[in-house]
C-alpha cells in the first residue's frame, strides 16, 4: 500500500486539483439537475398533454439510457455537429459558431451529468410534490392565491421533507458519477488525475487510497449536511423514539 506516498501526495497540487473540478462538477451538475428536475416534475403534473408528453420523453430517455454512454455521445458532439447555427428553418442564419469552440471537455462535462442526473430527480421531486395532500392546493386555492404562490409557499415546504432524503443520496452519488467524465475526456477529475499520476509513478495503488481518502471525506461533509436539513424541514413531523413519550403506566404498556 505504500502508506508513505499516500500521505506525499494527499494534498499535492495535482490531487487538490482534482478535488476542486470534482467539487465544481458535482455541484454545477446537481444544480442543473434539479433546475430540470423541478421543470420536469411540474410538467408531468400539468394538463397540457403537451407539457406532459415531452416531460415524459425526457425522463425516459435519460433513465433508460447508461450515462456512460450518454457522455461518450456528448463527447463525439464536435464530430457529429462541427458546426451549429441559430436562424429561419430552411432560411438565414443570424449565429453561427464552431461545436468545439464552446463545448469543451468541462461544460460537456456538467451538461452531460445534469441532463442525466435530471430525470431521476424529477422522479424524486414528483413524489415530493404527490406527497403533499391534495386538500392544500384547494384550500389555497379557495383563499385566492394563485398557482405559483400555493407551490412556492405551501407546497414545495412541504413536499421537501419528503424530497431532501433522496436528493442527499443522489448528491453523494453525483460526486463519484464524476468519475465516468473519462469518457469525455476530462481529464482534471480526482480519480482520473490519481490514476494518471499513479500510472507515472509506478504506484497505482497509494494514489487511489488518496483519491478515495478524499471521497470519504467529502462524503462525510455532505452526509452533515443532509442530516441537518433534513432536521430543518423535518420539524414536527420527527419520530424518533427519544421523542415519542413513553406509557405512564403498565396498564398503558
Amino acid at each position: 500500500y505504500q502508506w508513505d506516498i499516500v500521505w506525499e501526495w494527499l494534498f499535492s497540487r495535482t490531487i487538490m486539483t482534482g478535488v476542486l473540478y470534482t467539487l465544481i462538477l458535482t455541484v454545477l451538475s446537481m444544480v442543473l439537475g434539479t433546475v430540470l428536475a423541478v421543470t420536469m416534475a411540474v410538467m408531468r403534473q400539468s394538463p397540457n398533454p403537451v407539457l406532459r408528453y415531452v416531460a415524459t420523453f425526457y425522463i425516459w430517455f435519460f433513465r433508460g439510457t447508461p450515462v456512460y454512454t450518454q457522455l461518450i455521445f456528448w463527447s463525439l458532439l464536435p464530430t457529429l455537429y462541427p458546426r451549429l447555427s441559430l436562424g429561419i428553418p430552411f432560411g438565414p442564419e443570424f449565429l453561427v459558431f464552431e461545436t468545439a469552440t464552446y463545448f469543451t471537455p468541462f461544460y460537456m462535462a456538467f451538461i452531460g451529468l445534469g441532463l442525466n442526473e435530471g430525470a431521476y430527480l424529477a422522479e424524486i421531486i414528483r413524489a415530493g410534490l404527490l406527497s403533499v395532500d391534495q386538500g392544500q392546493w384547494e384550500a389555497a386555492t379557495a383563499l385566492g392565491m394563485h398557482r405559483g404562490k400555493i407551490f412556492s409557499r405551501i407546497v414545495l415546504p412541504q413536499a421537501m421533507r419528503v424530497i431532501v432524503p433522496p436528493i442527499g443520496n443522489e448528491t453523494i452519488s453525483m460526486l463519484k458519477t464524476t468519475s465516468l467524465v473519462s469518457a469525455i475526456p476530462f481529464t482534471l477529475e480526482l480519480t482520473f488525475v490519481a490514476s494518471t499520476k499513479g500510472q507515472s509513478l509506478f504506484a497505482p495503488v497509494p494514489l487511489l487510497i488518496a483519491a478515495a481518502l478524499w471521497y470519504l471525506v467529502i462524503t462525510s461533509v455532505l452526509m452533515v449536511v443532509q442530516h441537518y436539513i433534513e432536521r430543518y424541514y423535518g420539524r414536527g413531523f420527527d419520530r424518533s423514539p427519544s421523542t415519542r413519550r413513553g406509557p405512564r403506566s403498565p396498564q398503558e404498556a
